[in-house]
């Protein structure tokens, strides 16, 4: 069988069981990425399946999508509103945390200190992926999640510059205060240059262009071509892509029409999916049971160096930030999980360092990423829970309750009904039983219509819902229309804008008939020629 036959099907079985491990975890209510690593590791360890992780495979297909559908989504506003404490995260803290744990681990294992120093390089990457989409389904604060988004972009790059000169130094003997100083200013400056000049160039591009399949190519080349791009000259190609896709992210949108916007970002979206369905996963089927046996004792070391630093960076360095809640420090400091960066940047090890030292520390970072995603990634909703971050609004549980309640007894009845009306039911029990449900079943209807009454910021909530529902069918038969051929390519277009254009919109007022008729489509602008 040709070779690109055997990638393609471990491609493909890879993504099914991907697929699968996220239907279930989404029933269990855990984080797919963590049930993609126990998957993983099982199938390395009673089924022998084992494979050979390229680091390039990681830093330079899976690292980019990721790190730019992050930044592309990232508000610069709410960046710039928190920027000071997530820079001093991602630099202050990504050194203290370096010298911190090398410190604790030569200390704890006796490890030379050029070796421990490189380890704590490598984990002072936060890749908080698990706890951000866990994030997202409870309903977190925005400001937190920006605080922990934001400080995972940034100190992946200055993690990356800082391990490339901790291994310069380890492997020379020798290291420059004032050389390591300028070498990470001119890496991270110039990557962080790059990626902004390049996404702005792609910006102004897709502002003159009207298709959204170009549009959405040309941010999978700036993507990937800032990366490369920066590492071909030997600047922090990770800093290219974070500027690049903070740049794109807010200035492209701006001149997309609706349709395009809709198909970036759902594109973006699965991209992130694959990539990080393939990393997880590949995480635990890279697993070396003898050798995490073999070095147990310093994965312990390296766990403690890195939750005792981890708490110091996190408490110490956000002290002076009163407007950060203490609750907040909590979640920061328990959500510093570790991940992709950190496992490729050890198994890039094997070509520069001794095989007894890069065996080591790759047993120990690999126990650090398996714990942080195991244990920290899967209690990270209980500490919220825990802390109270989540505020549940009583009006909307309530109107929640109600509503499930008069839908569920609804349906009973209904079904009911139908079931007198088959013959099964004799009429006398018929009579009785609607003659107590249907008075009941009208009651809790009423009560439904009181709670949107008395809450109006519940009512605007559930027409917005409903809105939408209306507005997604009514886009999938205006496709099913396209493809019965009973309109044309024009035609389908024009429709599809007008109803991506009413999605957009953030706020829906029901107050008049003039307002309705403008929402359901009749006045709603069509794309003008040019507009992208």
């Amino acid at each position: 069988m040709p070779e690109i036959f055997v990638i393609e099907e471990y491609a493909v079985g890879l993504l099914l069981i991907a697929t699968i491990v996220g239907i279930v975890a989404q029933r269990l209510r855990m984080p797919y990425t963590v049930g993609l690593v126990i998957v993983g590791a099982g199938l390395a360890i009673f089924q022998g399946l084992h494979v050979e992780l390229d680091p390039e495979l990681i830093l330079g297909i899976f690292v980019p999508p990721l790190i730019f559908e992050a930044a592309f989504h990232l508000p610069i506003l709410d960046l710039r509103r928190n920027i000071v404490p997530i820079l001093i995260l991602a630099t202050i803290g990504v050194l203290i945390s370096t010298f911190l744990v090398g410190g604790i681990v030569a200390f704890g294992t006796g490890m030379p200190i050029a070796f421990a120093l490189i380890f704590g390089s490598i984990i002072a990457a936060t890749d908080p992926v698990a706890v951000i989409a866990l994030f997202k389904t409870l309903g977190v604060p925005k400001r937190l999640q920006v605080l922990l988004e934001g400080e995972s972009l940034l100190n992946d790059g200055t993690a990356i510059v800082i391990f490339n000169i901790a291994v310069a130094a380890a492997v020379t003997g020798g290291f420059s205060l004032v050389d390591g100083i300028s070498e990470f200013i001119i890496s991270a400056g110039v990557g962080l240059g790059i990626g902004v000049v390049l996404g702005v160039l792609a910006s102004l591009v897709i502002s003159r262009i009207d298709d959204h399949l170009i549009e959405t190519a040309i941010t999978f080349i700036l993507a990937y071509g800032a990366f490369l791009l920066a590492e071909s000259i030997h600047v922090s190609g990770v800093l290219a892509v974070v500027a690049a896709g903070l740049a794109n992210g807010n200035i492209g949108p701006r001149a997309m029409s609706p349709t395009t916007r809709i198909v970036v970002f759902n594109f973006w979206e699965f991209l992130s999916f694959i990539a990080n369905s393939f990393v997880f996963l590949l995480i635990g089927l890279v697993t070396d049971l003898s050798l995490l046996i073999d070095n147990w004792q310093a994965i312990l070391w390296g766990i403690f160096a890195a939750l005792v630093t981890r708490m110091i960076v996190t408490y110490g360095v956000l002290l002076p930030f009163k407007t950060i809640p203490t609750r907040w420090k909590h979640v920061i400091y328990w959500g510093g999980l570790r991940g992709a960066i950190s496992l490729a940047l050890v198994f890039s090890l094997s070509a520069k360092l001794d095989e007894a030292v890069s065996d080591q520390l790759l047993a120990m970072v690999f126990g650090l990423v398996m714990f942080t995603l195991l244990i920290q990634g899967t209690t990270m909703g209980a500490i919220v829970k825990r802390f109270e971050i989540i505020t549940r609004r009583k009006d909307r549980d309530e109107y929640d309750r109600r509503r499930a309640i008069a839908a569920s007894t609804r349906s009973g009845f209904d079904h009911l009904e139908k079931v007198y009306k088959d013959g099964m039911v004799s009429k006398h029990v018929w009579d009785v039983m609607s003659g107590a449900l249907d008075p009941y079943s009208k009651q809790l209807t009423r009560e439904v219509k009181d709670i949107l009454k008395k809450h109006p910021e519940v009512k605007a909530e559930e027409l917005d819902s409903a809105w939408r529902e209306f507005l997604r069918h009514q886009r999938l038969v205006v496709a099913e229309q396209l493809a019965d051929h009973s309109i044309s390519e024009d035609i389908y277009s024009e429709l599809v804008s007008q109803i991506d254009y009413a999605l957009e919109q953030r706020k829906i007022q029901w107050d008049t008939l003039e307002d309705l008729n403008k929402i359901f489509a009749r006045d709603l602008p069509a794309s003008e020629p040019g507009e992208s």
